[in-house]
């Protein structure tokens, strides 16, 4: 149980007053009188409105069940008037541009990489902002991009075979980014500089250039011996390493030991979908963590192997200028903040009638305490050169709660005296509310937002719930190639361009979710290049290198520019409900997909309730590992939901089938220590009861969000086993 301090007419746990007091409140120049005053009255005057704002999603939820179940023949024209009348589908806004000023370039000019941790775990989150940089040839050496054929196994120790591969693949990236004027870079035996020029030795003794010279921007050490080639290309830099002592530069003609790409741009620090955050202990981890990034302080120790480690932030990275002056270039990602979104209420902090107060309240308030002490020199690394703070908000439905977010932001501004829109939004795009009423929405921020982007999964949980009473949904991996999904997708890139968002602000695309698959990865994510987004979302460090390759090899500012001609109003198709016209599934399609669902639900959630763990690798039911968070629980509970509410299969072919997939993800997480098998007494296991939980009341959940049932059962299984954190 959580102790309490008396702050005015606030109950704030006893970690969280001392954290904030103690070492969130010294040096950010706010006084702490002030603090408390003025975050007592945010919470007295803003929690009304974003309670009458959560009234209002379900008020208009079940309006909308209603309509379905008085209208089972659909007609779309009295589906959309139906919505017009009730203030769901509101008229697009008059034209007009954003005006956000003080974007960094990471956002505001570059196209690259954005990689997404949890910040309650410092060694991820510290690796998140290490990620700028990433060596090509350890991406390419550890995946499954260089096959195995012709004896390159990914073996214990240097396989020189597959190590041969990875070289050729660097060779052939240099090719195609930077061409030689003569000969190619796999002939190279030198690289040097003189009188401001690169110049490329050869096999054959002749000495070349670059065809386009302009993409050789710096190098490190000796001119005529550089350790380092620092090359430019769509806005995006790229190291040559050069140690002809190092154990692979020594066997490489040219001497190269790597190629270092620019990779993870920015990096969302989340507090949200990725983390098991559910009390004042968990929040002030969360916060903490978060302090120490902007601080530049935190570090994690760690064991690999038999060896100790230690990890902080990396310096930024010198260079010399071909005119021979000396800059840097950031050793960073840009850090951004995920808050959680207007749903959610936490116990940290109690208001004067002993509620919890709300979540996303808490979360800007303190968020933005941290991240002031970046901008006002407390750091080692500065994270942004302009004096912003980045904060990504999720989960809103539609205009007045994205301008609720814009006040909070202002009265947070207010509070911590930072100067109005320090505070810059990311608008996510995962609610169909927002998605129908996208342009409405950044019309609410035009002065602050920095980011838009799709979430398909959380988009998908909230379209099955939304339209609950329609009919049966068709199946779950059929839904990316509905009309209404891939109207979703191009209508968040047209709003973003047809409202200024190119030189000002990032067009976002999903995650990919397969860590280990990326071969697939550079096959098919470049599709979010060739759709219009300057960012997509990673799983990972290495999948943040791999991805980098894609900026390199399209221009997003040429994609975007043609794709402002064709920009169209997408809102009838993104109307089109999922629902199947046929549902004579066979009894074997109908378990296949239960089975698919269960299996999925009950693997997250085992870690999450049982060990706090918001964020990992859950092997699917072909035991391909897959990186989840609350948004796939949210999809597949809200399909089983759909299903059974539609008659398409039975309370107790479901439970069945809980009961035997409980016993598939016991045996997968068999290695883990920690783990609590569930199988072993359903009845007693919090885990289970959990999921079933999310499936069986997943009908009368908020919007379907899993948060609710989750936060509830991981907080009774704190309690049970006496977890810490």
């Amino acid at each position: 149980m959580n102790k309490y301090r008396n702050v005015g007419e606030l109950q704030v746990a006893s970690e969280l007053y001392e954290f904030i007091n103690s070492e969130a409140l010294p040096g950010s120049q706010v006084d702490q009188g002030q603090f408390w005053e003025g975050f007592e009255n945010i919470i007295k005057e803003l929690t009304p409105k974003n309670k009458e704002l959560l009234v209002k999603r379900e008020e208009l939820q079940t309006k909308i069940n209603r309509w379905h179940r008085e209208n089972k023949v659909f007609h779309f024209d009295s589906y959309k008037t139906f919505l017009e009348e009730i203030g769901y589908l509101l008229p697009e806004p008059e034209e007009f541009s954003i005006s956000t000023e003080g974007a960094d370039d990471e956002i505001a000019l570059k196209a690259g990489p954005q990689l997404v941790v949890p910040v309650d775990n410092a060694r991820y989150a510290i690796n998140a902002a290490n990620a700028r940089w990433g060596s090509l040839y350890d991406a390419l050496y550890g995946t499954d991009v260089i096959s195995d054929e012709g004896g390159a196994q990914n073996q214990s120790g240097y396989n020189p075979v597959r190590g041969e591969k990875v070289i050729a693949f660097a060779r052939n990236f240099l090719d195609e980014t930077i061409p030689l004027q003569v000969g190619t870079h796999k002939e190279a035996v030198s690289y040097t500089i003189d009188q401001g020029s690169l110049y490329v030795t050869l096999r054959n003794g002749d000495i070349t250039r670059l065809k386009n010279e302009e993409k050789f921007v710096g190098y490190q050490g000796d001119s005529k011996q550089p350790s380092a080639v620092l090359l430019k290309n769509n806005d995006n830099y790229f190291e040559i390493q050069i140690d002809r002592a190092h154990p692979i530069g020594k066997t490489d003609a040219a001497g190269v030991k790597d190629i270092l790409l620019e990779s993870a741009l920015t990096s969302i620090m989340d507090c949200e979908d990725s983390v098991a955050a559910v009390d004042a202990q968990d929040k002030v981890l969360v916060y903490r963590n978060w302090l120490g990034l902007n601080k530049g302080s935190l570090s994690a120790t760690f064991t690999k192997g038999n060896k100790t480690l230690n990890r902080t932030l990396n310096p930024d990275r010198s260079y010399v200028l071909p005119s021979g002056s000396e800059f840097t270039l950031p050793g960073r990602a840009l850090m951004l903040v995920r808050n959680v979104g207007h749903l959610m209420t936490n116990n940290a902090i109690l208001d004067g009638n002993g509620n919890e107060v709300q979540e996303g309240i808490i979360d800007a308030v303190v968020t933005s305490l941290c991240a002031k002490h970046s901008l006002i020199g407390n750091t080692t690394f500065k994270n942004s050169e302009k004096g912003s703070i980045y904060i990504v908000k999720p989960k809103m439905h539609g205009p007045e709660e994205v301008a609720f977010a814009n006040e909070l932001f202002n009265r947070t501004e207010d509070l911590l005296g930072l100067a109005r829109n320090t505070l810059k939004i990311g608008v996510m795009d995962e609610e169909r509310r927002t998605s129908l009423n996208l342009k409405a929405c950044i019309k609410e921020v035009q002065e602050r937002v920095v980011f838009i982007n799709t979430g398909f999964l959380d988009r998908t949980g909230d379209e099955m719930h939304t339209s609950m009473e329609a009919g049966a949904m068709i199946r779950k991996n059929e839904m990316k190639s509905t009309l209404w999904l891939q109207s979703y997708e191009k209508s968040n890139v047209n709003n973003g361009l047809s409202t200024g968002f190119q030189g000002r602000a990032q067009i976002g695309k999903g995650m990919w979710a397969m860590p280990d698959l990326m071969k697939s990865m550079l096959e098919q994510k470049i599709g979010h290049l060739m759709a219009g987004g300057n960012t997509a979302w990673v799983p990972s460090p290495t999948a943040a290198t791999l991805h980098a390759l894609h900026y390199h090899q399209v221009n997003v500012k040429d994609v975007q520019n043609n794709l402002l001609g064709s920009i169209s109003d997408l809102r009838d198709d993104i109307l089109q409900i999922p629902v199947s016209d046929d549902t004579n599934w066979s009894p074997e399609e109908v378990q296949a997909e239960l089975d698919n669902n269960a299996q999925g639900i009950l693997g997250y959630v085992v870690r999450w309730v049982e060990q706090g763990i918001g964020c990992s690798k859950v092997p699917d039911i072909t035991n391909i590992a897959l990186m989840e968070d609350r948004a796939t629980l949210r999809i597949s509970s809200q399909h089983v939901a759909n299903w059974l509410h539609h008659g398409i299969c039975t309370k107790e072919k479901v439970v069945k089938t809980m009961e035997r997939m409980a016993k598939v993800v016991d045996e997968q997480n068999a290695h883990d220590p920690a783990y609590r098998p569930m199988a072993d007494n359903l009845e007693q296991s919090v885990a289970f009861q959990a999921a079933c939980d999310l499936i069986f009341k997943g009908y009368d959940q908020p919007s379907g969000y899993t948060e609710p049932i989750l936060h509830s059962r991981r907080l009774e299984a704190k309690a049970k086993y006496s977890v810490r954190s």
